[in-house]
């Protein structure tokens, strides 16, 4: 691949050579031209409403669409931008492509070049459908078409974008897109912003966003032989950052952010089509890849839209208690249905209310909060309200005041649906079982489902966002079923740095080591930012009847009043307590370091059977620490307690229980194993003591998502400390896997 794209690469560069020269004499004869007719090219660029009325001589719009080209391919396969690796890509044949952001230069860019197993014409098709794939487009609508006399194609496309939090307006482009076929049959579609700021066909609503400038981008598309196409992508922006509160300029000066919600989101998208063209995905539920992916762009649109509150959407706001941090709004025109004749459609007499805020997140892994938040819901949500939402999703009748309590059992079932190629999002199905307290409640559902969307949780995954996104469904929700998401987002702010892993135990494996840190040597220390800043935006919607909008609006209020609390509680929980301490580090308060864990794992494994678990050649420390990661087997250690409480996993483990190391500490041994597995332990649990070990029988366990879990067979065993007494109990899972 390097190979190939080396050669497209200087043959390129030549081309772009050529096309300058011939751009050059061009420009030369049209303005030739022009000043004969008492025109110039000029007036066209900066008034383009004269272009437009004069469309039946479109020579000052064929100019710009001719250097738009030159300067697109130029940026495409040249130097005409600094053009740097990103930070943080791995090469290799699982990556997304050669992926470049610019440094030192005017606006942000990012450029990425990659292989994808369609013809041009159709990824030509799909990258112009810009809503289909880029999440923050509202909307996009070509203004006025016609062809450029060369076999080429020019558009005036006026495109509407979200804003990322409650706290700076949204961004909308006017732009000439020019698509055009070249000599060699690749296929070009490069695009520019117009210049003025009234132009577009909705300037009345202009007020409600910031026009930024898009300056040469595109899609060069080149046919491979055999089959499929080499896409070369770019994109470059200036996103006015004067026009933000200052916290928030990293966001809308950060090249990297530009290419992870836009550059390789549009390659991972063309990739993700093609895969499902050729029949490579299968998904579950007997569902439509094109259905669930509907599913997956409702669930953001209507997040954004509840974020961004337009007034053309219906959105007003509401008067507050004289307290700011929560902003409340209404909405008496929402239409929650895909379709507004839909026999599914929710309405009701009143409309729908939005509560939302944001915040900003001081040394709190976004990755991990977001984890937190998907796995552990009963610590922020009050099962009550998610309750009665779905009872009146299913009876349109919406009565907030007066609830009847209802416990919620704890336990959430998680049924995955759809994941994207590179596990960077998926859609899932989630399932919170509850209890009617009061008799007459047994009419309703005791159950209650989420439809939700994961963003960003994959340790391996590169994304500008982390949030979970989710709404309340019937068990059986049709292709058309009626959705008013809700949920949180967490954007980096500090994207130089490579912030925190998901994991905390990547870093105990990086940077552990028995003794004081004083002992390491200064190369020897991971660089990782401890100072890492985000802002997280929570928005969650409620329908209301007429008559209690105020009641409702009030209840909203203080819901994400708690559920602020309770986020600000975890961020405490998970931040770090000082450079160079991480949440985890300590297995629990006043036990040994993770290093110092894992030697005597694997020390007493050794003495107690007579085999070594890991294949090693006298590793200690970190590297014995990185093997035992590693293992194959879901390795886990508990404390020798009354009530033993799981204090160390590593990924297999972690993967197995379906938890984070944070968490970890939230499982009993008694919660993970059925009836026959807590026998079979039981009826061991002398020999364990005795001997030292003792092996389990083949048998099922549930994961911390309630899941089932089969293993061929399980090995017990004590693991003393330097003082010979038994501090913990060590088990390995082997050849476990998901029923």
């Amino acid at each position: 691949m390097n190979k190939l794209l080396m050669e497209e690469n200087e043959r390129l560069q030549k081309q772009v050579t050529q096309l300058v020269h011939e751009n050059a004499y061009m420009r030369q004869q049209l303005q030739n031209a022009s000043l004969a007719n008492d025109t110039s090219c000029e007036s066209v660029v900066t008034t383009p409403q004269n272009a437009l009325r004069d469309a039946s001589n479109p020579a000052g719009l064929l100019s710009i669409a001719e250097e738009t080209l030159a300067e697109f391919l130029s940026k495409a396969t040249g130097t005409a931008v600094d053009w740097v690796q990103m930070p943080g890509m791995k090469p290799g044949p699982d990556s997304i492509g050669i992926v470049a952001i610019s440094h030192c230069t005017n606006g942000v860019a990012a450029r990425v070049c990659g292989l994808v197993s369609l013809e041009p014409t159709k990824i030509a098709e799909i990258l112009k459908d810009r809503p289909s794939w880029f999440r923050d487009c509202r909307s996009l609508e070509v203004f006025t078409m016609f062809p450029a006399g060369n076999g080429g194609t020019i558009e005036l496309v006026y495109m509407q974008t979200y804003a990322p939090t409650t706290l700076a307006p949204a961004r909308d482009f006017w732009t000439l897109r020019y698509t055009i076929g070249l000599e060699d049959g690749s296929l070009v579609v490069c695009e520019r912003s117009l210049s003025g700021s009234g132009g577009g066909p909705h300037a009345t609503a202009a007020h409600q966003f910031v026009r930024a400038e898009m300056l040469p981008s595109g899609y060069l598309i080149r046919p491979c032989d055999g089959g499929g196409s080499i896409v070369h992508i770019v994109d470059h922006l200036d996103l006015e950052a004067w026009n933000v509160p200052e916290v928030l300029r990293p966001l809308y000066e950060s090249s990297r952010i530009v290419a992870q919600k836009m550059t390789t989101a549009a390659l991972r998208h063309v990739r993700q089509i093609a895969q499902e063209m050729n029949g490579e995905v299968v998904y579950t539920l007997g569902r439509q890849p094109a259905v669930l992916r509907t599913f997956s762009q409702r669930l953001s649109r209507g997040f954004n839209d509840a974020i961004n509150g337009f007034v053309d959407d219906g959105w007003s706001l509401m008067g507050g208690d004289g307290v700011e941090d929560v902003v409340v709004a209404t909405n008496t025109s929402k239409k929650i249905s895909a379709q507004a004749n839909s026999a599914n459609a929710f309405s009701v007499s009143g409309g729908v209310i939005c509560a939302k805020a944001s915040m900003l997140l001081q040394n709190v892994p976004p990755a991990l909060l977001v984890r937190f938040l998907r796995e552990h819901r009963s610590e922020w949500a009050d099962y009550n309200i998610d309750a009665y939402s779905a009872a009146s999703l299913k009876t349109g009748s919406c009565s907030f005041p007066g609830l009847r309590p209802l416990r919620f059992s704890g336990s959430q079932i998680i049924m995955p649906l759809a994941h994207t190629v590179e596990n960077e999002e998926f859609l899932e199905v989630v399932r919170l079982e509850g209890q009617a307290v009061a008799q007459d409640e047994a009419i309703l559902s005791r159950d209650v489902h989420l439809l939700q969307l994961c963003s960003g949780i994959d340790e391996n995954a590169v994304g500008a966002c982390f949030q979970l996104v989710f709404a309340l469904i019937d068990e059986l929700f049709p292709d058309d079923a009626p959705l008013l998401p809700s949920g949180f987002r967490v954007i980096p702010l500090d994207t130089k740095s490579e912030g925190l892993s998901s994991s905390r135990t990547l870093d105990l494996a990086s940077s552990l080591e028995v003794g004081s840190a004083t002992n390491r040597c200064a190369g020897d220390t991971p660089t990782i930012d401890h100072n890492l800043r985000s802002v997280l935006t929570i928005a969650f919607q409620f329908p209301y009847e007429v008559n209690l909008q105020d009641s409702v609006a009030a209840m909203a209020r203080q819901y994400v009043r708690s559920i602020v609390s309770s986020v600000q509680s975890v961020s405490l929980a998970l931040s770090p307590s000082r450079p160079g301490l991480h949440v985890g580090q300590r297995l629990l308060p006043g036990s040994p370091e993770a290093v110092t864990v894992a030697r005597w794992i694997c020390q007493s494994y050794s003495y107690y059977l007579g085999m070594e678990l890991l294949r090693y050649d006298g590793e200690t420390g970190e590297s014995l620490l990185k093997m035992l990661w590693h293992h194959q087997d879901a390795i886990l250690c508990c404390s020798f307690k009354m009530q033993p409480i799981f204090t160390f996993a590593n990924q297999a483990g972690l993967d197995m229980l379906e938890t984070t190391l944070v968490a970890l500490q939230d499982i009993s041994l008694d919660k993970i194993f059925d009836e026959s597995g807590r026998k079979a332990l039981c009826s061991e649990f002398a020999k364990l003591m005795e001997q030292g070990y003792a092996y389990l029988p083949a048998g099922v366990c549930l994961s911390g998502m309630g899941r089932h879990v089969s293993y061929e067979q399980a090995i017990a065993w004590k693991v003393p400390g330097e003082d010979s007494n038994v501090h913990c109990l060590a088990f390995c899972f082997m050849n476990w896997s998901f029923i």
